[in-house]
């Protein structure tokens, strides 16, 4: 069983920076892509970020503020997120598309969420 644990989450005033990370633990044969999703109240989950093993998207509203980047050895994710605003807020998801086992399908891990709140 793959586990993914968040830390990171907080408040902070508009226009201030928090970083988020995640770790993978488990067996597992390799992690393909990492990801960050969030969640506001009364909306879908959307896709924040994702990093491939070669390379990087990010949803139009983050790009120029949000930075995905990946440890490769540590099975780790980050979000470092600056000139964060208030529409930001909503708990952020970390994701990962993990093949088990070589030859395997991949499947899809959710971390339990950690919360980001801006205030204006």
């Amino acid at each position: 069983q793959v586990q993914l644990v968040e830390s990171g989450g907080g408040l902070v005033q508009a226009g201030g920076s928090l970083r988020l990370s995640c770790s993978a633990f488990g067996r597992m044969f390799s992690i393909n892509t990492m990801a960050w999703y969030r969640q506001a109240p009364g909306e879908q989950r959307e896709l924040v970020a994702a990093n491939s093993k070669i390379s990087a998207n990010y949803t139009d509203s983050v790009k120029g503020r949000f930075t995905i980047s990946r440890d490769f050895a540590r099975n780790m994710v980050y979000l470092q997120m600056n000139s964060l605003k208030p529409e930001d807020t909503a708990v952020y998801y970390c994701n990962a598309v993990v093949q088990l086992l070589p030859y395997a399908p991949d499947t899809a891990y959710w971390g339990q969420g950690t919360q980001v709140t801006v205030s204006s």
